[in-house]
């Protein structure tokens, strides 16, 4: 989940993705990688700036600049299908297969990847986050237990729709080739913070998928959508790779990283190569002495951190950010966000002056807009339900021209 463009509290992070990519491309080379697995969210929204499809088509360049290496790449709930796909063809004659949406016939999600000598070494199946509308028939009167069956039911359909075209493949190779599954969705059990911008992908709930949706024809099943690098079910060959930037303050402390699959005679061998730092985000909290210390440390050791400032303090200052300015005059630290929750402790009871936006997302103001308007608890949570629809539809708009 690369995310490219997106912005921490309004602070542009180009030389972040830009280290990043660097990084990766001296990675693959040191690393002998024949296959590159981008598992969704390649762009952080739906029209990617100038600057970040900049980014994205440099790095493709250099990776296709080695022959026989082949990049995959799907499409995640943050990015556009059409903007994607639009130059997949072109993208092919460099070994760069794009699959940004779902097609009437599974074999276009099914990839044959073969070495330098054009013998067929690997299957992908390169599964793009599947839309609502993608897998689900809308009936007038459904309940959300009923729209939740069926979008498990429409992803289990359409993993073994695909998975069952790679075998027929793979039989007709008479090769016992590995079959890889990529994904963007949530898997039950996984693991996200405060923070990292991970959004509903369905109406009533995250929808949950369990791991018996997918095929056991998968020798490997690489994730996107969830930015903590983890396995899931215990699983050491069902994994989601993770961002490779800490989304947020709640990420800072996370080790990210890139995984490695190797395939041999016997099971997969993996491993995980850690991601440097680019960009250093600290969260100081505490009352001002141990805000200030904090910075202090900071300043001494020569750091250019962002930071994140929680005030806990008894004390109720109204000129939090001039002090904090004034502590911070000629050095290199950076305040991204400030928080007063001093000011803002009663934020659980309502809006207040201390609160902005970036305290809430949307189902928070709305479920705020429920109680403000005394709307009845019996009828919450099918307001809510119909909501989040909307919302959903919003986020799926597409460029495309009809």
């Amino acid at each position: 989940d690369w995310h490219i463009g997106r912005a921490l509290y309004n602070r542009k992070r180009y030389d972040e993705f830009e280290a990043f990519l660097n990084w990766l491309v001296d990675i693959i080379e040191r690393e002998n990688i024949d296959v590159l697995l981008v598992a969704g969210d390649v762009f952080d929204n739906t029209t990617p700036s100038n600057r970040a499809q900049e980014l994205y088509y440099r790095f493709l360049c250099r990776v296709a600049a080695s022959a026989h290496r082949h990049v995959v790449i799907i499409a995640g709930n943050h990015d556009s299908p059409s903007f994607l796909d639009a130059p997949r063809q072109l993208l092919k004659f460099l070994n760069v297969h794009v699959v940004g949406c779902i097609s009437l016939d599974p074999a276009d999600e099914v990839i044959v990847i073969s070495d330098h000598e054009g013998e067929a070494r690997l299957i992908v199946c390169a599964i793009p986050y599947l839309r609502d509308r993608d897998i689900r028939t809308a009936e007038e009167g459904e309940s959300v237990e009923d729209k939740e069956r069926k979008i498990i039911e429409g992803i289990r359909t359409h993993y073994r729709l695909v998975c069952d075209t790679a075998e027929r493949q793979r039989t007709g190779l008479a090769k016992p080739l590995p079959i890889i599954a990529m994904g963007h969705l949530f898997a039950a059990g996984g693991r996200t913070v405060d923070g990292d911008g991970v959004r509903e992908l369905y109406i009533g709930t995250l929808a949950q998928v369990k791991t018996d949706v997918f095929p056991e024809s998968i020798d490997y099943l690489a994730l996107g959508h969830l930015h903590v690098p983890q396995t899931v079910g215990g699983s050491e060959v069902i994994r989601y790779c993770g961002s490779p930037l800490p989304m947020g303050f709640g990420e800072a402390g996370q080790q990210k990283g890139v995984v490695v699959v190797e395939f041999g005679e016997n099971d997969p061998y993996i491993k995980s190569i850690p991601i440097p730092c680019f960009q250093e985000l600290k969260t100081i909290r505490g009352n001002w002495t141990d805000i200030a210390a904090g910075i202090n440390e900071l300043k001494n050791k020569g750091s250019n951190a962002w930071l994140e400032i929680t005030y806990e303090g008894d004390e109720i200052t109204s000129n939090l950010q001039e002090r904090l300015e004034e502590l911070l005059d000629g050095c290199a630290l950076e305040i991204l966000r400030t928080k007063n929750n001093r000011v803002i402790e009663r934020a659980l009871a309502g809006m207040n002056p201390g609160e902005t936006l970036d305290d809430l997302d949307t189902t928070d103001v709305f479920k705020r807009c429920l109680k403000s308007n005394n709307v009845p608890e019996e009828q919450q949570a099918t307001l809510l339900s119909a909501y989040q629809e909307i919302i959903l539809s919003i986020q799926e708009q597409d460029t495309r021209q009809e």
